[in-house]
């Protein structure tokens, strides 16, 4: 048995040193010495009570449970580390950051688990179900199909299953990867409310799930007794109880929403959104205004109707690429300071909880703004396809769980989009807000938008080129007016704790270099390598919060 007793104590000892012995002598190292017969001493009498196999698996077994709790501390660490190195945040506002931080860990760490690995280990029957479609579609090898897979939970992969459904390897505009991406999307927005206008009874009916009869029933109800349903009813009581109980409610001649209670429900209601009759005395913030044309939109709006709260205008990119891109600029920032409002650049709207400017605002918005949100085209690629996308889509899971901790409750969100657009696809904006307990209210033509007519801009390289001249978007044509939406949330918090935000997973490096096409296609191996640890370092530099582009 001393053979193995050397090599058990070597196995031991090995587990307690940073850096692992590497021979089993002990010549030269009294030390040593004593603790190798300290320990093969021990060993004997365990070896008399006990076979050698078993006392060979036991040994085996603590060491590994030693080792296993050594590495969980030591990542445990290491993440609070990474946590703590990226900003001191409050206790209660770290939720509002944590998803953007996780993100950034992600793309840092890359190979280290990557999104197939996690899934066999945490679920091995999804990892079965997406290697038996990966392998039904002839694609094992396809590492960016992979990677879409790999964002599938498995009600989808099951779907997918169900429908029969392969992507066209030989498609000549779009990869497979990128129409499976594509299908995938389109499969979760059968489910949800549709991405064109949807007023105040269409998205109700939706969000309770109501029947026609029971639509028909709000549509036929005055100003009053909407608001009062629509408020009121929680799904405890039947939907006929409530709208019997708004005729006798009484009207609140305090507040502006009770205007006009005798005028027909939905249409009243449309154009509150419209007129953009927010509450007067809260604060509004505005993100991801390039040339700050809609923040001095707003600042007109709220003081012609005389309110008091702060506008708060921000920009994702600092004021010296602004100047190079907009020569207006800084009068547009002295009207807006001529108007009370706060001009702040360098914003990104995912990480406001750990911005110090937003320091003290908690529960204070009234209203936000986001209009045409973008992560930035990437030279090469559709904002479609998966390995960029992956960036829209998160854009709109992070802000909605950031802005959870500075808009008071009741408060009005508005994100304006093309109901076209496959970089933030609707279905983004509409389920990362639900995912984070705002309710969708309503969907409304961007064109009938009072604030509507401001100086739309590309917010990137183009505008030192290619400017809109801003008077009524005339030379705005990058997509079609008509199909522009503003989606409509208030923020109902239940005072439940929400789970951990999901975060779409970023490519690894490894499936960067294996994508053929888009910028890729016809590259050989060390310009491939370099375009794509390129891609992935601007990836970790945008999820820092800074602009690229």
């Amino acid at each position: 048995s001393r053979p193995f007793l050397s090599q058990a104590v070597a196995f031991r000892l090995n587990s307690h040193f940073e850096h692992p012995i590497a021979s089993t002598t002990s010549e030269g190292m009294p030390w040593l010495a004593a603790k190798e017969q300290e320990m093969e001493e021990q060993l004997e009498e365990q070896f008399e009570e006990q076979p050698l196999e078993e006392a060979g698996e036991a040994i085996y077994e603590e060491v590994q449970e030693e080792m296993e709790a050594a590495a969980e501390a030591a990542a445990a660490e290491d993440e609070e580390e990474e946590f703590d190195g990226e900003a001191e945040c409050p206790e209660h506002l770290k939720d509002a950051v944590s998803g953007s931080l996780r993100l950034k860990r992600l793309l840092s760490r890359d190979d280290e688990m990557p999104g197939s690995k996690r899934i066999r280990a945490e679920n091995p029957e999804l990892a079965a179900a997406l290697e038996g479609l990966m392998t039904k579609w002839s694609m094992q090898q396809d590492l960016v199909v992979k990677h879409v897979l790999d964002s599938l939970s498995m009600e989808e992969v099951k779907e997918i299953q169900v429908t029969n459904y392969t992507p066209d390897r030989h498609n000549q505009w779009k990869s497979a990867a990128e129409l499976l991406a594509k299908y995938i999307a389109e499969m979760k927005e059968r489910k949800m409310v549709g991405g064109s206008q949807n007023d105040v009874c269409a998205a109700f009916r939706h969000r309770w799930k109501l029947d026609p009869t029971q639509e028909k029933m709000l549509r036929g109800l005055t100003h009053k007794d909407l608001r009062y349903v629509l408020n009121e009813y929680d799904g405890t009581l039947p939907i006929e109880d409530v709208i019997a109980q708004s005729t006798e409610a009484e009207v609140e001649e305090s507040c502006t929403a009770s205007a006009l209670p005798e005028g027909p429900g939905s249409s009243t209601m449309g154009r509150f959104s419209r007129l953009e009759l927010i509450d007067p005395l809260a604060d509004c913030a505005v993100f991801g205004d390039a040339n700050l044309t809609f923040a001095l939109k707003v600042a007109k709006h709220r003081k012609a109707l005389g309110h008091v709260g702060r506008v708060i205008g921000t920009t994702f990119e600092e004021l010296d690429t602004l100047r190079e891109r907009y020569k207006e600029i800084d009068e547009s920032i002295k009207i807006l300071e001529d108007h009370y409002a706060e001009v702040y650049h360098g914003v990104d709207c995912t990480r406001i909880a750990i911005d110090p400017r937003f320091e003290g605002m908690e529960s204070s918005l009234g209203a936000v703004y986001y209009n045409f949100p973008h992560s930035g085209a990437i030279q090469g690629f559709f904002d479609g396809h998966p390995l960029v996308n992956w960036r829209h889509e998160n854009l709109m899971r992070l802000f909605f769980r950031a802005l959870r901790s500075f808009v008071k409750p009741g408060g009005s969100v508005k994100v304006a989009s093309n109901m076209s657009a496959v970089g933030v696809r609707y279905s983004y904006i509409v389920a990362s807000a639900i995912e984070n307990e705002f309710v969708h209210v309503e969907t409304m033509p961007f064109l009938e938008w009072h604030l509507h007519r401001y100086g739309r801009s590309y917010g990137d390289k183009r505008d030192v080129y290619k400017r809109p001249d801003a008077q009524n978007n005339q030379s705005y044509n990058a997509q079609r007016a008509e199909a522009d939406m503003v989606y409509c949330f208030s923020y109902q918090p239940t005072g439940d704790k929400l789970k951990p935000q999901r975060v779409r997973l970023p490519p690894s490096l490894k499936t960067l270099k294996a994508c053929d096409d888009g910028p890729f296609k016809h590259l050989q191996e060390a310009a491939r390598h370099s375009l794509a640890t390129q891609m992935h370092k601007r990836f970790i530099t945008e999820v820092s919060g800074t602009h690229v582009g």
